[in-house]
């Protein structure tokens, strides 16, 4: 495959649910159309291995959802880095037994309320039960308020995660961005949700761009899709330029 040197100039940072896959009525029931691996896999070469996902799903997860592909990623919203030589850093984070007891308490007398169990963080998604948000709400509140000092209550799609304080996507991103092959390259990072804001702030204070999915793709992950399948075209970096009016 044809690959301009200006390639080198890139590196970019992926969510995944609401960004490359289509929000499903459960975690468990996204579908992964079948050509987005191979399209995320020339990615990956054409950019020297400077392609990283960040996500709110484990890391397993994310290695089920897009195998055979195996690259850098940031898995709990930064709370597991994975980096390009396959070391892994964690937070020190642990969600207190009781917080996760009282949790599926609520989901089992609330139906349509789902807990999603993590290393570090807790979700407790309300999707399929969207009167149950002022309850969900005020519980996740409630259980974290007697440990603000460790952790944040995290609004996302029609659901609340509890995660802890210092764990963020922009964290993750700042740090793969320390080290080869990210390093002094400008980061493009597309996410859809406010987990992702941070990354996106720190994509745009490194010099590079934030994308959001509403904004810049009109909410549709399948424009999204389209526009990773573009970047492998001949001249990729030419394409980035002239999609978001960057210099390459």
């Amino acid at each position: 495959m044809p690959v301009s040197a200006r390639t080198e100039t890139y590196a970019v940072f992926l969510d995944i649910d609401g960004t490359l896959l289509d929000i499903a009525p459960s975690p468990q029931a996204v579908v992964v159309p079948t050509d987005l691996v191979e399209s995320l896999t020339r990615l990956r070469e054409a950019l020297d291995g400077a392609l990283a996902f960040v996500s709110g799903r484990t890391l397993g997860e994310i290695d089920r959802l897009l195998a055979p592909l195996h690259t850098a990623a940031a898995a709990e919203h930064g709370a597991v880095v994975r980096l390009p030589n396959g070391e892994i850093e964690e937070a020190h984070v642990e969600v207190p037994p009781e917080w996760r007891t009282a949790l599926s308490q609520l989901a089992d007398q609330h139906p349509g309320v789902l807990i999603e169990e993590k290393a570090h963080s807790i979700v407790t998604h309300y999707r399929l039960a969207p009167e149950a948000e002022p309850i969900v709400r005020r519980t996740v509140t409630d259980i974290a308020a007697g440990a603000s000092d460790r952790f944040d209550v995290l609004p996302a799609r029609m659901a609340y995660e509890l995660c802890g304080r210092n764990v963020s996507k922009g964290a993750a991103v700042r740090r793969l961005m320390t080290i080869p092959p990210f390093a002094g390259r400008k980061p493009i990072y597309v996410g859809d949700d406010v987990t992702d804001e941070p990354a996106i702030a720190a994509a745009q204070e490194a010099g590079g761009l934030g994308l959001h999915v509403a904004r810049d793709f009109g909410g549709q992950p399948d424009k999204v899709r389209a526009w990773v399948k573009s970047l492998v075209e001949p001249d990729p970096a030419t394409r980035i330029a002239a999609d978001f009016g960057i210099a390459g």
